[in-house]
């Protein structure tokens, strides 16, 4: 056998998996090949979008399921021992594997991250691979895991329904060390991660494995939302079958093992109404607190006496957006993240949703409004005499107009994409989100006729709209399409297929900005659901700029004046039977505790006092509103906006990779797909719809991916793709062809012109239009004396479309 003609794959088969055997693994058990690590990184292009390769672990062993110990990436025998050790260390970082290798097939190159072993990389043969039993003790060694009953417990393996079901790396990273650090004996525990991210699942987990090897016998799970208690126990938590319980009606029953609860059940302003004190303080073992951000995060906030009357109990915080501030600090109770997935890395993982921004700034907010001497507004009040801005528009003063405009952009937004994409604005308060639904519900009057549940106003006070919210996150109901609200959703709201969301509300909070933007963040495959577009009317998300937020935009646009709301690559007819949607049911109630407290800042400052007597909420309804300014910003693959130029930032990201025109044109011409380079690049940061736009101007017509780079980079003249199918023809290329093989290049050539090379290097082009009125696809392989022939044809016309002109 010759080692050097085999595969990396053959390797594997043949060479590493009988060395495992061999060892002691079982590959059916402990050993996971091809272990996918990430999705992807979405790509967004206009309305389209793409995914970056997902990267894959070519093996990981696990000591138990889901408890990953040691990573091996191989090589074929044609690379070194060592080759893939850095690819491993990666694939190490992020499933926090502490046991390393890689191998060619002649043996192992073992990296030691323990520091256990003398010799941080050492050569093995392959029948010197070590043994489950040995990497685990070091491994419990490393994490001083040194006790009995704490290696049971990190034994204990996880909840599996049988379905295939794998928890994602960072769920499993998040899992696994939370339960190491209990079994070590920590007790207060924050774990940070990315809404979006599956927190619930992850804290489900972690309790069912304390609670089956019973470190943890009666556990509380608290959350500050009706809804995300229910979710929770109808999803997530249903394996708990009859152990579980929901705090209801303010009664307590102590039979149960798993408790579920809203803050607000179980205290109050009365002593009487605090029933958790009708438990023991010692009565539960482990409280894991959803949303720890929100009231738990003070000290001296209603919500912490329940934590410090159960202070014996271990205590899990779960945030994707943990408060640190000089009052209220999580990581003051809870200690530093145990683990941390970020919104940026899901992102860059492809677990999470890309977002574009489009920025609409308004000439009254920048340029403020002062009534007349003696002005009064539409109730007859006298306006104070000052200058209003930004902060005061829905606060102090209501410019109508201002109202109606923002109603006016977001209808054009919708009209221009997709009316009945799932849109949530976010306003100053209660009355400022009826007024906001009241003025799209005029905007949209067939859209409305159709359904009067297209606009709903979804807040805390009122309960026709609050009983709408489950319709509104279930991906299966059309209506309501858009949502006005003010704090209500915020947090903890699970709207998957939520495209589009709506800021007119001044946001100074990064903490709350984060969660807002939360609530498009979710990936839903089936309904269509990659990216989502953030419409901001508040400059809120100028808090991209502060170095605590860790998840930028892919882009951002400014339409300026008349300028139209939706960027022009995102433009197009929208079809309404291009999806199908779920038929409308009735209401059905909407479940809220009654003696619920819903905990939301939505209010109406109208009712309000301030030092000077009643405050008023002034309603100007003449005074103009128009819309200013236009940037274009964009986000770089490594989560940064751009700030220079995208011409500038394209010339320094092609050249980091082909320094000069003879390196791009020498890896261009010998690439056997041109598409894989255009892809590449684009993974790196070439935003190819807005480039060639910006040539295409230039030309009058649309130019090839390869005259983009040629003329941006390196100042090349470009030729369109009608240009280069003309220089072809002009050569007489085709009279070394004849017959059918002859008309399915001239096809070929035409099809470049139309629509560019990615469909004429797909063999699938032979099925379509006009090949198919040449012959059937193996009629025309045939032609070319089999697809070896044909694949060689389709090189040569790609030869001749990029030879070098003068």
């Amino acid at each position: 056998m010759d080692k050097k003609k085999l595969t990396e794959r053959d390797i594997c088969t043949k060479f590493i998996n009988p060395a495992l055997e061999q060892a002691g693994w079982n590959i059916q058990t402990q050993v996971r090949e091809e272990f996918p690590v990430t999705n992807g990184r979405i790509i967004v292009r206009g309305r389209m979008h793409t995914r970056a390769r997902p990267r894959r672990a070519d093996y990981v062993l696990n000591f138990k399921k889901n408890i990953p110990i040691a990573i091996i990436e191989a090589k074929d025998n044609n690379h070194s021992l060592g080759d893939g050790m850095q690819q491993a260390l990666a694939y190490s970082d992020a499933l926090a594997a502490p046991f390393v290798f890689s191998s060619n097939g002649d043996g192992f190159l073992f990296h030691d991250r323990t520091g256990l072993i003398s010799k941080t990389e050492t050569s093995l043969s392959l029948d010197e691979f070590p043994s489950p039993e040995r990497l685990w003790e070091l491994y419990c060694q490393h994490k001083g895991l040194t006790q009995p009953e704490a290696r049971e417990t990190v034994e204990q393996p996880y909840y599996d329904d049988g379905s295939g079901r794998v928890p994602r790396y960072y769920q499993m990273v998040a899992v696994n060390r939370t339960i190491e650090a209990v079994a070590k004996g920590q007790d207060r525990l924050l774990l940070v991660m990315a809404t979006g991210t599956g927190k619930t699942f992850t804290a489900f987990q972690i309790i069912w494995r304390l609670w089956k090897s019973k470190q943890k016998k009666r556990i509380l799970f608290l959350a500050d939302r009706n809804i995300l208690v229910d979710q929770t126990k109808n999803n997530d938590f249903k394996p708990f079958g009859q152990a579980m319980t929901k705090v209801t009606n303010r009664t307590v029953d102590k039979s149960y093992e798993i408790y579920l609860s809203l803050y607000q059940a179980v205290t109050g302003s009365e002593e009487e109404k605090n029933i958790y004190k009708q438990f023991s303080p010692d009565f539960f073992d482990l409280i894991v607190i959803d949303e720890c951000h929100r009231g738990s995060a003070a000290a001296d906030s209603a919500w912490r006496q329940i934590l410090d009357y159960f202070s014996s109990a271990t205590h899990i915080g779960l945030t994707a957006t943990p408060k640190e501030t000089k009052d209220v600090s999580n990581i003051d109770y809870f200690g530093d993240p145990v683990y941390t997935y970020s919104l940026k890395q899901g992102i860059e993982d492809g677990f999470l949703a890309p977002y574009k921004v489009v920025r609409v700034d308004l000439d009254r907010d920048l340029q403020g409004w002062r009534p007349s001497k003696g002005q009064t507004d539409k109730h007859g009040e006298l306006i104070e005499d000052r200058i209003y801005n930004q902060k005061d528009f829905d606060r102090n003063l209501v410019l109508e107009k201002r109202t109606k405009k923002i109603a006016e952009k977001v209808t054009e937004f919708l009209e221009n994409t997709d009316p009945y994409q799932k849109t949530i604005v976010f306003c100053e308060d209660i009355d400022h989100a009826e007024r906001m639904r009241q003025a799209l519900v005029n905007l949209n009057p067939r859209r409305v006729q159709e359904n009067r549940k297209y606009v709903m106003r979804i807040t805390g006070d009122e309960q026709e709209g609050k009983a709408e919210l489950d319709n509104f996150i279930n991906p299966e109901e059309r209506y309501p399409v858009i949502a006005t609200t003010s704090k209500l959703m915020t947090t903890g709201v699970d709207a998957q297929t939520c495209k589009l969301i709506v800021l007119d509300q001044r946001i100074q909070s990064l903490t709350e900005f984060k969660q807002i933007i939360g609530r498009g963040t979710r990936i839903n495959d089936d309904y269509n659901k990659h990216w989502f577009t953030i419409l901001d009317f508040k400059k809120a998300t100028e808090l991209f700029a502060d170095p605590a937020f860790d998840g930028e935009p892919v882009k951002v646009y400014q339409p300026k004046g008349d300028e139209p709301i939706v960027p022009d690559d995102e433009r197009e007819a929208f079809d309404p039977t291009a999806s199908e949607f779920g038929t409308e049911e009735e209401p059905h109630d909407y479940a809220v505790d009654s003696d619920q407290v819903w905990q939301s800042d939505d209010s109406n400052p109208g009712a309000s006092d301030d030092a000077k007597g009643k405050r008023i909420k002034y309603v100007v309804g003449d005074v103009e509103v128009n819309v200013m300014a236009e940037r274009v910003q964009y986000l770089s693959p490594d989560g940064k906006l751009i700030t220079e130029s995208l011409r500038d930032y394209t010339r320094k990201k092609v050249k980091e990779q082909y320094a000069s025109l003879e390196d791009f044109l020498r890896r261009w011409n010998t690439s056997d797909r041109k598409q894989t380079i255009v892809e590449e690049l684009a993974e790196q940061g070439v935003f190819w719809d807005d480039l060639t736009k910006d040539v295409s101007k230039k030309l009058g017509a649309e130019p090839d991916p390869f005259d983009v780079i040629c003329h941006i980079v390196y100042d090349q003249p470009p030729l369109t793709r009608k240009e280069r199918a003309e220089q072809v023809r002009k050569k007489n290329y085709f009279s070394k062809y004849e017959g059918a093989s002859r008309l399915v290049l001239d096809a070929l050539l035409d099809k470049y012109t139309d629509a560019g090379i990615e469909p004429i290097e797909d063999v699938k082009v032979l099925t379509l239009a006009p090949f198919d009125r040449i012959g059937a696809p193996m009629e025309l392989l045939q032609a070319f004396g089999g697809k070896p022939g044909y694949t060689d044809a389709v090189k040569d016309l790609e030869d001749a479309l990029y030879q070098k002109t003068s």
